[in-house]
């Protein structure tokens, strides 16, 4: 039956198929089909070796002899269908010919048959193989076992196959199945592992030595799908068991229930065994824990049966081998961090974990701890892990330690206390970004009054008791802990604890560590071991530095020391602290550090000269730079760490990365060990915007950080948008949150890369650090507060609010900064979010970047400024928040097109319709005075366009609710004049300003924004104009209603200082506006008229506050009131008359207006620029009409008053005394020498020149200027000399009283009237004995002089008393004793009826308390009823 092969040169067997082909040469005919079948049954007759046609059946070719050699395609799976139906028909034809041959059944042939093929396929690895130790097939052997068995299952659907037969007589021969073999058999459905497991008697002993085996053997590297096979073995029998041992079905049989316990000791057994090998971390285990995946055990088995075998599993683990006691937990318990146990044991942890909630896990974790014994090793790692992968595991556990001790000392159960303690102390040592740190939790737990010990004796004894039980196990650290923050004991019951702290300092003293060593700051860490005495003493020095330099002040901690810890203080912290260094130029924080403590006496002086004289060596050994130890060590480990986890970042899941992150943690720690902020209960970190210098290994640190956070990102990126990427960034930023110190080393190093460094910055890093910044944001709920000094806002901002304070948009390269570090954080904060809710999304965008963008984009871009309706058709962009990310990510994009691109958003544009994120017009108004013109990105034309554009035609058609105008002028105008009125004042003149000067202040945007008012205000008073009188009266109370309300303060110096800040500030504004709007035009009975209420009233109630002592207000004011009235005037029907009208009004309610006006008339070179500019204003007004009588009058008055000056004497003009008073008094003042005729020009004229001349003695004490305090002196002199003779002068002093020269009082400020009494009796002392007998005579100048008295003594008890002296360098207490020997003389000179009863009276009872030796004068000297009890009886 062989052929020769085609162009073969010999012959050549032939198999049955290609046989049956060759025969193929025409078609057959359908009545020849029966005839061929007995042919071919003939033919097999012949072939009597049945594996060979297992064999030759397995040809994966085979050919199909009734499809015809040119058959179709479609046709091919029916064919394939056929032959294996003929295949199966064939065999089973020749397998029942044999039995009926031999006798025996059909079964018993089929079985010896396969199980022949079966074990040729098999055995033939131990002939071949050179691994004799292999437990898996050959690819070869699976592809012919797979065969094999899909020609068994069709003998088995013939019904000529027994699969019990096949399974005891294969186990016959091996008693040792292998898994593969039997991972088939369970696949191709022919021997399931469910009837295995029930079937097969010694299951127990060969399936775990089988399992053990398999996970311990590896294939080749090359075998890739062995490798996948080997898993799915795995896994594929797992299943089984947990699906056979953990279904829970009320109905079970007790054969049912066997095979149940039966499976779940396999699986025991397998977990043990990985337990013992976890360690090593091997492949073994490895393999062993795949199989614990939810998603591929959940496959085969129910989800009650998947959580029931986990439970199970943790419950073993925890309760395996429980060899380990209390004690040695207590002292092991270091060496079982997260960082320090087998990879192998947490990632199991983590497996069983998955599908349960950390309270379920905790909660039979307490189960277990109740209820069996322990292996305190594998409850601590669990909870550690817990902890590390978990982020909601913090509060949970603390809630369950809170269980426990409240537990503990219901029922003083020390079970509880211990379980409570050892998960304390676990979570402790992750450290401070996973958990409490010890200190804080045992005295969050003990160190009050509320703590659970507090509420009676016994619980204090019990926890003292359990504290003293634990000493001789506990690590030196804990000891300290509870030594330096000891629980809290009542006074009475203080020796209590004193007994423990004895017992821990003798347990300390064994383990040679001296009390005297501790730490002022100890933590808790997880080295296992304290620090050397060296190291812990410069580690208390660097936070001892840290904290003065943040409060200013040493900390009571080294305070407290220097006084009952002297030994540590003087042996271990003076030194450390004093170690020779070469010292800085300029003083660091550890110098001021040094000098404080010297300054409070707590430095040897030897000491410290010789650390000086140390220092000064060093510095002359080695003068270029102070050694800095960079501590390669802990650098180089950190670098390899974080290159390690940017490789997790981009292949590793979320688990692995958290654990690299706690290892990544443990290294920081060593770096930053301390911080400041924990210790002193700080609750924001300090950014100091000044001095952001830091240690070069912590720059050298941060800066390794932030770049792999920039790597990271990268890398990430090239894979997957930020929303598809796992939670790195958050838990890499979660980690810095942790420790406070190295949190501030960061946001120093930001802020300076931010403020300083910007335009270095490439775009990867704006990258990096954008989506950095969006992270610190999103922690913003678990994050500390920021705290900015100097401060530029009242209270602690967020930190990534504190950050963008550090990004400028002032100048033409940090606005281009800005915008792109917006922009990517933005988009990358969009992109993050795109998958949660709106409202979660706002947890990845700042607001405050998300501000500067709206502020910077239509700044920057004029095509943001159009409607974007007009832009697009469709309106926003639809497009998905990840074509944002990968448009900025790409480098061949214009990044004006991405901010476009951006703004045009949907997400971008619904975000400005929350609160928070809407730019304010308030807001666009204080970033745009911080501009600085000269560096602007914009030149003037287009500044003035962007600025006419943003107030115009956006937000004043804004609605209020969206942080515009809604529409009406006057709000926009009131949001300009505020934030014009808060910019900073500079250091402006206005003395110095000319009238028609504006604001210079070519630094900033501030001149441009107050063209953008006068614009507006003159758009208003346009506007108004056809509205006549009533619509103008309307702005000009609004512009006065807006000064109003800032100037309104009350009477400290800070409300003073500041409001004299404002009306500088007011007066800026005030000179930039016309001066015609501030005249209401009014119209009664049809006659138009001038109303200046308004303004005399906020001249006396503001200017008057505020003008210097010399009572006049600026020149540029005045005139600029002066020219505003004449342009009013002329409105009205009678213009000379209103004008007239309104000057008269003002004499006599606004004297320090027309006061102002005259006297700065008499200053020749003020008049002689500003007269003409005022005639030639009023000419071209009224067609050459001569000026108004009262203005002509003023002109008058400084003729006057100069002539009298030049010693000419010419008639007095007919003005108010007043001012005519004032007028002399200003030409008097700029006199270079005294003229003999100013006591005759003094008798014509009224008490009111006292006044003014008064104040210039006021001004000359309290500002000396050279010869202004003998001239002042000279004056008042001559005044007093004058004054003397009449009888009601004394009236002019009396500030406080409604009398005819109240109008004098409304030309001083508050703070001149109160000193006036200071100046009154300064002078006073300067008169001579003649005058003063003169003034003694006139009717109640002893009752002024007591109360001038009294008023100087108030003053100087108060401290309001003048600083500045002339020459002679009188002190205050120096005048104020002459001013009581002064008043003492004139008591005792006058006579008893110098103060009537009633006078006499009120002055006895005000001096009782301020003065009783001078009550007693008034007594002897003045009261009649004093001098004799016997005539004062005679007389009733």
């Amino acid at each position: 039956m062989s052929l020769s092969a085609s162009g073969g040169s010999g012959p050549q067997k032939r198999t049955v198929c290609s046989l049956l082909a060759g025969r193929v040469i025409k078609k057959p005919k359908l009545e020849d089909g029966h005839q061929l079948q007995e042919a071919t049954i003939q033919l097999l007759d012949l072939h009597q070796n049945l594996c060979s046609l297992f064999r030759e059946l397995g040809n994966t070719d085979p050919c199909d002899i009734f499809c015809s050699q040119n058959g179709h395609k479609q046709k091919e799976a029916a064919s394939d269908a056929n032959h294996r139906h003929v295949s199966g028909l064939l065999l089973v034809c020749e397998l029942r010919r044999q039995a009926a041959q031999l006798g025996v059944s059909v079964g018993a042939v089929s079985v010896k048959t396969v199980l022949e093929r079966l074990m040729e396929i098999t055995e033939r690895q131990e002939e071949n193989d050179w691994d004799s130790r292999r437990e898996m097939l050959t690819s070869s052997q699976r592809i012919k076992l797979c065969v094999l068995l899909e020609s068994t299952k069709e003998l088995l659907s013939q019904g000529v196959l027994c699969p019990k037969l096949l399974w005891v007589e294969y186990r016959r021969d091996q008693k040792h199945p292998k898994l593969e073999v039997v991972y088939y058999l369970h696949l191709y459905n022919i021997l399931t592992l469910d009837y295995i497991v029930e079937s097969d008697e010694n299951v127990r002993s060969w399936l775990p030595c089988q399992l053990k085996a398999l996970c311990g053997w590896t294939p080749l590297q090359e075998e890739e799908e062995t490798k996948k096979v080997q898993q799915k073995v795995l896994s594929t029998v797992a299943g089984v068991l947990v699906g056979a041992g953990f279904e829970l079905r009320p109905d079970l049989a007790a054969a049912e229930r066997k095979i149940s316990l039966l499976c779940r000791s396999v699986l025991d057994d397998m977990l043990v065994w990985f337990l013992d090998i976890e360690e090593k971390c091997g492949e073994g285990s490895e393999k062993w824990i795949q199989t614990f995946d939810a998603s591929l055990c959940g496959a085969s088995v129910s989800p009650e049966a998947l959580q029931h075998f986990f439970i199970h599993s943790l419950t073993q683990i925890f309760t395996c081998n429980p060899r380990l006691t209390v004690s040695d937990a207590v002292t092991l318990q270091n060496e079982w961090t997260i960082a320090k146990v087998s990879h192998c044991l947490t990632s199991l942890y983590c497996k069983l974990g998955v599908i349960f909630s950390v309270k379920q896990l905790l909660h039979h974790l307490q189960q277990v701890l109740e209820t069996h014994e322990v292996n305190w090793k594998h409850i601590l790692c669990f909870v550690s892990s817990l902890l590390v992968y978990y982020k909601a595991a913090q509060p949970s556990l603390r809630e369950l330690l809170s269980r426990l001790l409240s537990s503990a000392f219901e029922s003083y159960d020390l079970e509880n206390m211990i379980t409570a303690f050892l998960l304390a102390r676990q979570g402790a040592l992750e450290g401070a970004g996973v958990f409490l740190s010890y200190s804080d939790w045992f005295k969050m737990s003990f160190g009050g009054s509320t703590g659970y010990h507090a509420s009676s004796k016994k619980s204090l004894v019990f926890l003292l008791k359990f504290l003293s039980d634990l000493v001789p196990f506990e690590p030196p650290l804990y000891l300290k802990v509870h030594i330096l923050h000891p629980p809290y004991v009542p006074a009475k019951h203080r020796n209590l604890l004193m007994e423990y702290v004895t017992l821990a300092k003798t347990r300390l003293a064994d383990l040679k560590e001296s009390v005297e060593d501790m730490g002022l700051y100890e933590e808790v860490s997880d080295t296992g071991s304290s620090l050397q005495p060296q190291g812990q003493a410069a580690q208390d020095v660097e936070k001892a530095v840290s904290l003065f330099e943040s409060t200013g002040r040493i900390s009571a901690t080294v305070m407290e020391a220097s006084l009952f810890r002297k030994p540590y203080f003087l042996t271990r912290f003076l030194p450390a602290l004093l170690k020779p260094r070469v010292l800085p130029l300029k003083p660091d924080a550890q110098m001021n550090f040094t000098e404080a403590l010297k300054k409070a006496d707590k430095i040897p002086a030897a000491q410290y000269s010789s650390y000086v004289e140390s220092c000064q060596k060093r510095r002359q050994q080695n003068k270029t730079a102070e050694y800095v130890d960079t501590k390669e060590g802990p650098l180089d480990v950190l670098k390899i760490q974080l290159q390690e986890f940017a490789a997790l970042v981009v292949g590793g899941n979320d688990g692995e990365m958290s654990a690299h992150l706690s290892r990544i943690s443990h290294t920081l720690n060593v770096v930053f060990p301390g911080s400041p902020d924990e210790l002193t209960r700080q609750t924001a970190v300090i950014l100091n915007m000044d001095t952001s210098q830091l240690p070069e290994l912590h720059i050298k640190v941060v800066n390794l950080i932030l770049q792999n956070f920039c790597q990271c990102l990268l890398s990430a990126s090239r894979g997957n948008p930020p929303n598809k990427q796992s939670f790195w960034g958050c838990r890499f930023v979660g980690v810095l949150l942790g420790n406070r110190q190295l949190l501030s080393s960061v946001i120093h190093r930001l802020w300076d890369l931010f403020h300083n460094q910007a335009a270095s910055l490439s775009a990867v890093h704006i990258l990096g650090l954008a989506a950095f910044m969006v992270h610190l944001h999103a922690s913003m709920a678990v994050s500390p507060l920021v705290q900015l000094l100097p401060p530029m806002q009242i209270q602690a901002v967020p930190l990534a609010d504190g950050l963008s304070a550090a990004v400028l948009c002032n100048t033409h390269t940090n606005m281009i900064f800005s915008v792109r570090l917006c922009v990517a954080a933005v988009c990358y904060g969009l992109c993050r979010g795109d998958s949660v809710s709106p409202q979660q999304q706002q947890d990845y965008i700042p607001n405050s970047l998300y501000k500067k963008l709206l502020y910077l984009i239509p700044r920057l871009c004029p095509e943001a400024r159009i409607n974007l309706d007009c832009v697009c058709p469709d309106g926003q962009l639809e497009d998905s928040p990840t074509i944002l990310w990968s448009s900025i990510t790409d480098d061949k994009n214009n990044w004006m097109k991405d901010v476009l691109h951006l703004w045009r958003h949907a997400a971008f544009q619904q975000l400005e319709q929350m609160p928070q994120y809407q730019l304010c017009f308030s807001e666009w108004l204080h970033n745009e005075l911080r501009v600085q013109r000269n560096e602007d990105v914009l030149s003037d034309t287009q500044r003035q366009q962007y600025q006419q554009w943003a107030c115009l035609e956006f937000y004043l058609t804004r609605p209020e609710e969206q942080g515009g105008c809604g529409g009406d002028a006057k709000k926009l105008c009131t949001h300009l004049f505020n934030g014009i009125m808060d910019q900073p004042l500079s250091d402006l003149n206005l003395e110095k300003l000319n009238c028609s000067s504006g604001l210079s202040g070519a630094g900033t945007c501030l001149p441009d924004l107050l063209s953008r008012l006068q614009e507006l205000v003159y758009e208003m008073e346009v506007s108004n104009l056809s509205g006549k009188c009533r619509r103008r009266a309307d702005l000009w109370d609004f512009l006065f209603e807006i000064v109003s309300q800032r100037c309104s303060s009350s009477v400290s110096i800070t409300s003073k200082l500041s409001l004299q800040r404002t009306l500088h500030a007011w007066n800026r504004v005030l000179l930039a506006l016309p001066g015609v709007v501030f005249f209401k035009i009014k119209t009664e009975g049809g006659r138009t008229a001038l109303d200046c209420n308004t303004l005399i009233e906020h001249i006396n109630q503001h200017h008057r506050k505020v003008c210097p002592p010399a009572s006049v207000l600026p020149c540029s004011i005045t005139a600029h009131f002066l020219k505003g009235l004449l342009c009013a005037g002329v409105q009205c029907d009678h213009p000379a008359g209103e004008v007239n009208k309104v000057l008269s009004q003002m004499s006599i309610t606004c004297p320090l207006f027309m006061v102002s006006a005259v006297v700065q008339f008499t200053f020749h070179r003020w008049w002689q620029q500003l007269s003409p500019l005022l005639f030639s204003l009023w000419a071209r007004l009224r067609d050459g009409e001569s000026l108004p009588k009262q203005l002509q009058l003023l002109t008058d008055c400084r003729r006057w008053a100069c002539s009298l000056s030049q010693g000419l004497v010419i008639q007095m003009p007919p003005a108010a005394v007043l001012i005519c008073a004032a007028s002399l008094h200003g030409a008097y003042r700029g006199c270079e020498e005294q003229q003999q005729s100013f006591s005759d020009v003094l008798n014509a004229l009224k008490p009111e020149t006292e006044a003014k001349h008064q104040q210039d003695y006021l001004s000359a004490l309290l500002y000396p200027q050279g010869k202004s305090f003998e001239k002042s002196k000279y004056f008042c002199s001559e005044l007093l000399t004058v004054l003397v003779k009449s009888t009601d002068w004394l009236l002019i002093f009396r500030s406080n009283e409604q009398n005819r020269y109240h109008s004098v009082t409304l030309t001083s400020s508050d703070d001149c009237m109160q000193l006036m009494p200071w100046a009154i009796c300064s002078l006073l002392l300067l008169q001579s004995a003649e005058f003063l007998q003169k003034a003694l005579c006139c009717p109640g100048f002893l009752h002024n002089a007591i109360l001038w008295y009294l008023s100087v003594l108030q003053l100087f008890l108060a401290g309001d008393t003048y600083t500045a002296l002339p020459e002679k360098k009188v002190e205050p207490s120096q005048i104020l004793k002459d001013t009581k020997q002064f008043v003492m003389s004139l008591i005792s000179q006058a006579p008893p009826a110098a103060l009537s009863s009633s006078q006499l009276r009120q002055l006895e009872c005000q001096c009782a308390d301020l003065d009783p030796e001078l009550a007693a004068a008034l007594s002897v000297h003045l009261d009649p009823h004093s001098l004799s009890p016997e005539v004062d009886f005679l007389q009733w």
